[in-house]
This record gives structure tokens, sequence and C-alpha cells, in this order.
């Protein structure tokens, strides 16, 4: 049996945690009321800023996971009969959806999961009046889409609507821009491109979003972003509760690991591995399944391809787990139907590389395509740039 810590976390998050990082959780326990925790903090709410492309001083970090950070945002932002257009073309679109309908008004747009978003009919919904928030995934990673955050942005403006995006799964290995793309409040986790454990949601919302927060009467007690922002106003910055102190050590030094790369690097590093997935599946004859229009893309962080005619994609998952390589398949209706990989966080070209070749000999085991060695060669010409 291959031990953990030799298996090869291809999942799209949690992902694979450095060194670094787990070890800063072991440093001794501070107060969190103190100068110390400050710092950390600052580290926290400086850097993560960078990633979002918005002031530092709009973003919040709030212990629990990205669930807890989207929580927080429909919740301080909304009243119960505030219109919310939820936008749903995969699991997580549908999550937030059902999020949303515990604090608002739902009014549901709906597309096939691996669909893209048709703005003509977001505009449709729009234009029928008294929308107030919209919801969005920006990285569908169930489906491994990327939806068009820039233009529903310039919608929500365009409607006077607020815009509550999802960035867990693209924060820190794609190119976001909140404040460029109307964006009031974006929440990521720490647990996927981040490379950090799971636990640490971070919230940017603009003043325009902080402002309407303080006429809603029904804001969540734990997950109040007001005093999330008011705390980390103070001299001494701090969280308004008792935080996971651990994990904002660890948090801390994974933003400071993306600061070392280099943004700008750290996303061409999971564009070119994530598109040499894409090339060497598609040279083998496996279909990628998100259907692209003119303004989705794929996911730059995660791919999902249909599972072979006659193979169930569970079994491709249980094969490469076997071999130590773990990845993940679809989910409710998609299960079964597609398997994905993720390449994101601290995941390397090296990789990408063995992964590619386990997919290969699995596939090869269970007759879908011949042993040629082909996905080796394709991958490294894709990510040929990483290794300059």
């Amino acid at each position: 049996m291959i031990k953990t810590e030799d298996k090869l976390m291809m999942m799209p998050g949690p992902v694979e945690v450095p060194h670094r990082v787990l070890m800063a959780m072991a440093k001794p326990m501070i107060n969190h009321r103190g100068k110390e925790f400050s710092a950390v903090y600052d580290d926290c709410q400086r850097i993560s800023a960078t990633l979002f492309n918005t002031a530092q001083e709009n973003v919040s970090v709030i212990s629990g996971s990205g669930t807890a950070g989207m929580e927080a945002a429909v919740g301080c932002l909304n009243n119960k009969d505030d219109k919310i257009l939820a936008i749903e073309n995969g699991k997580f679109g549908q999550r937030f959806k059902k999020l949303a309908g515990k604090y608002g008004t739902v009014v549901p747009l709906e597309f096939e999961w691996g669909k893209s978003v048709d703005l003509a009919a977001v505009e449709e919904k729009l234009a029928a009046g008294d929308i107030k928030t919209i919801t969005m995934i920006h990285n569908e990673s169930s489906t491994a889409i990327r939806n068009p955050a820039p233009e529903v942005g310039a919608l929500a403006k365009k409607y006077g609507a607020y815009f509550i995006l999802d960035v867990v799964s693209s924060l820190g290995g794609d190119d976001i821009r909140i404040d460029d793309w109307n964006v009031d409040i974006a929440v990521t986790g720490s647990q996927k491109c981040i490379a950090a454990p799971p636990g640490i949601s971070v919230v940017a919302a603009n003043e325009r979003a902080l402002a309407e927060m303080e006429n809603i009467k029904t804001r969540p007690y734990y997950l109040d972003l007001v005093a999330y922002h008011k705390s980390a106003s103070k001299d001494l910055k701090e969280t308004p509760y008792t935080p996971a102190v651990s994990l904002f050590f660890a948090l801390q030094e994974a933003l400071k690991i993306i600061e070392e790369e280099g943004l700008a690097n750290r996303i061409e590093r999971h564009y070119l591995m994530t598109k040499a997935v894409r090339d060497s599946v598609t040279a083998i004859g496996v279909e990628m399944f998100p259907q692209l229009n003119d303004v989705s893309a794929y996911s730059n962080t995660v791919s999902a391809m249909k599972a072979p005619a006659g193979v169930d994609g569970e079994a491709i998952k249980k094969a490469l787990n076997k071999r130590g390589v773990i990845i993940t398949g679809g989910q409710d209706d998609l299960k079964g139907k597609i398997f994905r990989i993720g390449s994101m966080g601290a995941t390397t070209p090296t990789n990408i590389m063995t992964t590619m070749a386990e997919l290969e000999q699995v596939l090869y085991e269970m007759g879908v395509t011949e042993e040629t060695g082909a996905v080796m060669d394709i991958a490294g010409k894709t990510m040929a740039k990483l290794y300059e």
C-alpha cells in the first residue's frame, strides 16, 4: 500500500500543503489580541488584497471554510425579501443558490451543468426588475468551466445590483480583478490555489457593500462582516471572535510563498499545467467536459474530462488512486460520467507529468487507448517554459 505522504494530491482542493506551511502551524500559540497576531493578520490581509486586486482595508479573514465566507457575504447583504439572482451551471452554483435561499428570495437562473452562462438570459432576469444581488461562481470546479465574471459584473453595474462572486478555486491561480469587474464581495478559501490547509475564508467587500450591510438587521452573528471590518480597522488588527491562530500562521506562510513566486508567474504556472492536462488527454482521444461559448473558458486550475464510452469515471478515479494519484470524479448526476484533475496550489510540472503517465497506463489497461507514451511528450512541450 502506498503511504499517505507518498501520494500525489491532484484533486481540485484540498491540495498538497508545502512543508513550510505545515511547519508554520507548529509555531507556539500567541495572544490573539496582541501585536504578534496583528502582524500576522496584516500580512494575510495585505497579500490577499493583491490577489483580489483591491484595497487592503476591504479584506477580512475568517476562521471557517469558503462556505462560511459565502454565507457571510449573502447573509450580511440581504434581507429575507430581497431578490437574489442565483446563477447556476454546476454543483457549487447550486450550493450558492441554496445558501442564498436561507437569507433572501432566490430568483434561479439555471444552465445545464458544464454549459456556459448565457449573458442574454442574465440580462433578461435583471431587466425584469427588482434584483438586489447576483451570486455566481467564477471558477466552477465541479465542471471545470470559468464563468464570465467581468461581463456579469458589467450587467450588475448597469442594473444597480450587488455582485457576489465565489473565487474559491481561482484566487491565487487565475487573474482576479474584483474592482475592475464591479464585484461588490468576493470570497475565497485557503485550501485550493493558495495551498494552505482548509479552514480559513478570505472575503473582500467594497465600501458600497459595507455601507449596505449597516442596513441589514438580520446579519449573522459570528459571520458579521461589519464586525470583522471594524476589528481589522483597529490599530492592533484582530478578529471579533477567537481565530484559528495556527491556521492564520499557515495562511500567512502560504501567502508569502505566493509573494515570493510572483503572482503573474504563479498564474502562468497554473495555466500551463492545466493546459498540459487538456492537451495530453485530448491527444489520446479523451473529450473535455465543458461546453464553451464566446465569454466562457476552460478553468485555469482544474480539468474535467468525459469518461470514455463504456468506462465508469469512478473506475478511472479508483485505479489512479491505487497508483497513488488522488483525483476526483463527478458530483451528483455527473458521478461516473466525468473525472477531474486539479493543477492548483503547490502542484508542480513533475506532478502533472506523473499523473498523465499514470492516466495513460490506466486507460490502456482498460482497453480505451494504446500505450504510446505520447502524453509525456505533449505535456512536456506544453509546460516547457516552466523548465527554463
